[in-house]
């Protein structure tokens, strides 16, 4: 791992907070955290350790990490990087915002890991000459083992933020991509969007099972994106076949604005997967821990494969 020598806060100590932090820690950064819960701040050293002993990274750094219950102790003239991970609550975020800006620098980045929300209406929030270092920094979680960080601008962040923040998760060996656009669920999120949709068509139809769904994107096309993504795979294969084919599968996919009937009534009736212990399968607290296991498992394994592809 690169070395940064750098300072960054990552407010907001939950789960995508402790991996943020996680992955900051790993690349050498001197890492602070704040969070008014009790409860998560004790929990933190831990979650973090067990975070850098799966990137194979020594576990001691974690008692390097500041935790702070109020933002009045955290060493404010040394950040380079502020990363908010607070509840996904624009008007909380927005309350925050300017407290952040009136205590940085004025070469401080602030970023949001927001999924969902502009981050131009974030940085509205902020007086109007500290509107061109908000951007946003979005991890999917796990926030220390996914490679992927979308790096967000919005109409007012300056080109320094977007190439600095780029630099820094190439040094910590992530795979930034740029989203030049405040377009709503960005880009990994619409993707995923779009897939779901015609998923939850096809098991509503009777088209397949859930079951169905799954093995056809991990076994299938899913199995190659770990290789190379859809639009290399359509160069290898050649785009006149993806036009040909897609002129005759495109009138007949789903185009629906929400969600059919199927998941409102499984929501409905609190069937929503793990959290409940049934969803499309059913499930016990021992299949469930096996479960989280087995998939952490192998995105460890594919983390591996994929680091010799990943900067620092």
């Amino acid at each position: 791992m690169s070395n940064c020598h750098q300072t960054m806060l990552v407010v907001g100590g939950g789960i995508m907070g402790a991996g943020i932090a996680t992955s900051f820690a790993s690349a050498g950064w001197t890492v602070h955290v704040m969070s008014p819960s009790k409860k998560t701040r004790d929990g933190l050293p831990a979650s973090i350790r067990t975070g850098l002993s799966k990137l194979q990274v020594d576990e001691s750094l974690a008692d390097k990490v500041g935790i702070h219950e109020s933002l009045d102790t955290v060493p404010w003239p040394a950040l380079a990087l502020v990363v908010e991970s607070v509840t996904e609550d624009l008007p909380l975020k927005q309350r925050l915002f300017p407290d952040l800006a009136a205590r940085s620098t004025a070469q401080t980045i602030l970023a949001t890991n927001t999924s969902s929300f502009p981050i131009g209406d974030i940085a509205k929030a902020v007086p109007e000459g500290d509107r061109a270092r908000v951007a946003g920094l979005h991890y999917f979680m796990p926030a220390h083992l996914v490679p992927l960080v979308e790096i967000v601008r919005s109409e007012f962040t300056a080109d320094w933020v977007v190439d600095r923040l780029e630099g820094w998760m190439r040094d910590a060996r992530k795979a930034p991509i740029r989203v030049n656009k405040d377009i709503c669920g960005f880009i990994g999120n619409r993707l995923q969007a779009a897939l779901i949709r015609e998923a939850l068509y096809l098991v509503e139809s009777g088209v397949t099972t859930a079951q169905g769904i799954d093995d056809a994107v991990r076994f299938g096309f899913g199995f190659r994106f770990l290789a190379c993504g859809p639009m290399k795979q359509k160069e290898f294969s050649g785009w006149d076949t993806n036009l040909a084919a897609g002129n005759v599968i495109y009138p007949t996919l789903c185009n629906n604005t929400k969600h059919g009937e199927m998941l409102h009534g499984m929501v409905a009736a609190g069937h929503i997967g793990m959290k409940t212990k049934h969803g499309f399968w059913e499930y016990t607290d021992e299949k469930i821990a096996a479960e989280k296991a087995a998939y952490e498992k192998k995105l460890r394994q594919a983390f591996e494969l994929l680091q010799s592809e990943l900067g620092g």
